[in-house]
């Protein structure tokens, strides 16, 4: 969602004294070096904070800076480029009447009506919308892909691209400096002689130069989750087949019809089956499947299901072959699915038991035709067709004490999860898909769930706002990608998703987010669902607390919570009270917190405070990216300006892997690095505060840093976020535009 996003910014006032200063040649100045060579703060900076506190006054907002690096009289000025079109209009018209303004009362020197200067009058508050896109090369400026793999084009002379290499070779922008880290990496660059570090692996006829020794060594590796080109086209055609998910789906609406959203499947007061199972066949699990930490988890339940078996065996219906259930050990055992699926065939019943109040979950044997979806098949049943793991069954997650990076719409990207990973978070998920998107193979929806091989706990997030087509989505996810959980977004604020239905809309529509829980298990096998949520849509009428304890009890894996309403968005503190009361609601299901952690001090105090299995991290994260590492060594890493350079330089090294080195990878690269630079320049240098931590709503004053590239990456001008950009990728092209998100960096 650029938002479609789950962690957008806190809108930023311009007019405040919470910007930075530019790289000014004018206001840079040099200071002495304050780093010990590990990169940690002197012992000066490491004095404990309530000392701290008691000496200096901190006041709301603002973030305390040392004497010496603050410049008391800079006066901001506006760059009227980085504005939009609307924007920079309605400035020249309020220019324009005050001019007017001014010189009628000239003319009347008895009018003493006061009127407010332009500064005050010209604020620029909140986003900038509608914001343009990265200009695509025509296709006559761009090399054909069959001859530029040395193949000959089956359109021929109808073939839109261009097929003369020399021709192609004089208009291609201009080469970057520096050696093709593709082809330094892999052995060969796919990109060829469109590459803009071509000249590090191109022949002189223009051919690609492959390094035959690396490349094998390399040939097996790439990003997982791409999606084949028969899934494709079976999307495109409408003929997936999704026979189990709408059966899944249908079972579960069955069972919901007539509820309300005041009752909640297993109440009491309903009569007839009381179910919180997902599908049409929901057993218990063979002894023979269960093993390691599978039987742990059958263990925790073994107890409760034996007076439950014993119930079931007195029901005359049954046969006796399903029923004769025991425990033996850590595990519970049951007749083979052969033996209960001739059972069944011979009566030509299907029929239905209740597990237990405590574990209201269904025991129900289908015939062949149920099994298979309404269509009769030939042969043995199989035991997935039978007997299908229930959700205490499945192998979990251990979730126990993680920090994870949340789902960022934009700049949560893979490269930035590849950076975050390095730095050691332990969870990583991709950004925000919409499942319409997914279901209609559109490419740059698939490019979101994108898994690199170092992501060893990785998840994707779905949003959406319908059972059916959530639980198709999941089906798909399942048998196509390779996830360990599936996140349903219920926290998105923005109108786009709200609107339809998804996003934090689905939290004011309990019952149907419960049924959208119920029906995802029903078809995700072992992989586990989490949830992440806000503390309701409206300001002070929380309501998180009471839908946790129904995604509990449907069988969700995790629930996040986010410590803001829809209505706050990323203003104002997060609730992390409100948290530990949804944290004490959910157990023993692992709940995480979410809100304003940007210190490792952050995350302990909450931990231990709101009693939360984990924590997620955000803004923190974009803010600086190495706050993993000072979460796992408990420390402040004041990391100098090189240091930081060197992650923009990594950054973009995985950019160019993943987009392309290409002219469009190098833009494309260009453009989510401008946007994350949005993010990291609000990181203030540990030397540079005058009490710790930083917190995360706080704005500093107007600062120089120590050194002139530690000043330039804390300007809040988007001018100088290019300068870096043209520092890590070469000058950006005749034609570049890049519109900041938020109104207030267009000042300098």
């Amino acid at each position: 969602m650029d938002e479609k996003s789950e962690e957008n910014i806190a809108i930023i006032d311009s007019s405040s004294t919470s910007q930075v200063a530019s790289c000014d040649a004018n206001v840079i100045k040099q200071s002495p070096d304050v780093e010990n060579s590990d990169g940690l703060a002197k012992d000066s900076t490491n004095k404990d904070c309530s000392e701290q506190r008691s000496t200096v006054i901190r006041k709301p907002g603002y973030a305390p800076i040392k004497k010496e690096f603050l410049l008391l009289d800079y006066k901001p000025t506006l760059h009227a480029e980085f504005l939009s079109t609307e924007v920079a209009q309605k400035l020249q018209n309020l220019q324009k009447d005050l001019s007017e303004k001014a010189q009628k009362r000239s003319f009347d020197e008895d009018d003493e009506e006061k009127e407010e200067p332009l500064n005050k009058k010209a604020k620029l508050k909140g986003r900038n919308k509608h914001r343009p896109r990265t200009e695509r090369l025509q296709a006559k400026d761009r090399i054909c892909p069959s001859i530029k793999a040395n193949k000959d084009c089956r359109y021929g002379d109808k073939c839109k691209f261009n097929h003369d290499k020399e021709d192609f070779a004089k208009k291609k922008p201009t080469e970057l400096e520096g050696s093709c880290y593709l082809f330094d990496n892999f052995g060969c660059c796919p990109y060829g002689i469109s590459c803009r570090f071509a000249k590090n692996h191109l022949s002189e006829d223009l051919n690609n130069i492959v390094n035959e020794e690396l490349f094998e060594k390399m040939k097996g590796f790439k990003t997982l989750n791409e999606l084949g080109g028969d899934v494709r086209k079976k999307l495109w055609k409408r003929n997936y087949n999704f026979a189990k998910a709408d059966r899944v789906v249908k079972e579960v609406q069955k069972n919901f019809r007539g509820w309300g959203e005041d009752s909640a499947p297993g109440d009491s007061t309903k009569e007839g089956i009381k179910s919180n199972s997902v599908s049409v066949c929901e057993n218990v699990k063979s002894s023979a499947d269960v093993s390691g930490e599978q039987a742990n988890v059958v263990s925790d339940c073994s107890t409760q299901m034996t007076a439950t078996h014993e119930s079931v065996a007195h029901d005359s219906n049954l046969p006796a072959s399903v029923v004769q259930t025991g425990v033996n050990g850590d595990s519970i055992t049951v007749t083979s699915a052969v033996q209960a699926n001739e059972s069944v065939l011979k009566n030509d019943i299907s029929l239905t038991k209740v597990v237990s109040d405590s574990l209201p979950q269904v025991v129900t044997i289908c015939d062949k035709a149920t099994a298979a979806g309404g269509n009769t098949t030939l042969g043995c049943m199989t035991d997935e067709e039978v007997i299908r793991l229930r959700p205490l069954e499945k192998v979990k997650i251990n979730f126990k004490n993680k920090i994870s990076l949340a789902p960022l719409t934009t700049v949560g990207n893979l490269p930035f999860r590849r950076i975050c990973k390095g730095f050691g978070a332990d969870i990583t998920c991709g950004e925000m898909a919409l499942v319409t998107q997914l279901l209609k193979a559109k490419q740059s929806e698939w490019s979101l769930i994108k898994r690199h091989p170092s992501e060893d706990i990785f998840g994707v997030q779905i949003c959406g706002s319908y059972p059916d087509t959530m639980t198709r989505c999941a089906q798909l996810l399942t048998e196509n990608c390779q996830v360990d959980f599936i996140d349903i977004n219920c926290g998105c604020p923005i109108d786009l998703v709200y609107k339809k239905g998804g996003g934090s809309a689905l939290m004011s529509k309990a019952t149907k987010l419960e049924q959208i829980c119920r029906s995802m298990i029903g078809v995700m096998g072992d992989t586990a669902l989490t949830v992440k949520l806000r503390t309701g849509v409206f300001d002070g009428k929380n309501i998180a607390h009471q839908i946790i304890p129904r995604l509990r009890n449907a069988g969700v894996s995790l629930v996040t919570v986010h410590g803001r309403s829809r209505e706050q968005r990323y203003t104002k503190q997060a609730d992390w009270d409100y948290i530990a009361e949804c944290s004490a609601a959910g157990a023993p299901m692992p709940v995480f917190g979410n809100g304003d952690v940007l210190t490792y001090e952050d995350a302990n105090f909450h931990m231990k405070q709101s009693g939360v299995s984990g924590v997620m991290v955000a803004r923190g994260a974009l803010i600086k990216p190495w706050i993993f590492t000072e979460i796992k060594e408990q420390r402040h890493w004041d990391i100098s300006s090189g240091e930081r350079m060197d992650i923009l330089r990594q950054y973009t090294n995985y950019g160019l892997e993943h987009w392309g080195s290409d002219h469009q990878g190098v833009e494309n690269t260009r453009r989510f690095l401008l946007e994350w630079l949005s993010f990291l320049y609000r990181y203030i240098p540990v030397g540079v505060l005058e009490v710790l931590p930083q917190r995360i709503n706080e704005r500093p004053p107007y600062y120089v840093g120590r050194n002139d590239l530690e000043t330039l990456m804390a300007s809040a001008n988007c001018a100088d976020w290019i300068k870096i950009s043209e520092m890590l990728l070469g000058p950006v092209p005749a034609n570049f535009h890049f519109l900041p998100k938020h109104k207030a960096n267009a000042y300098q």
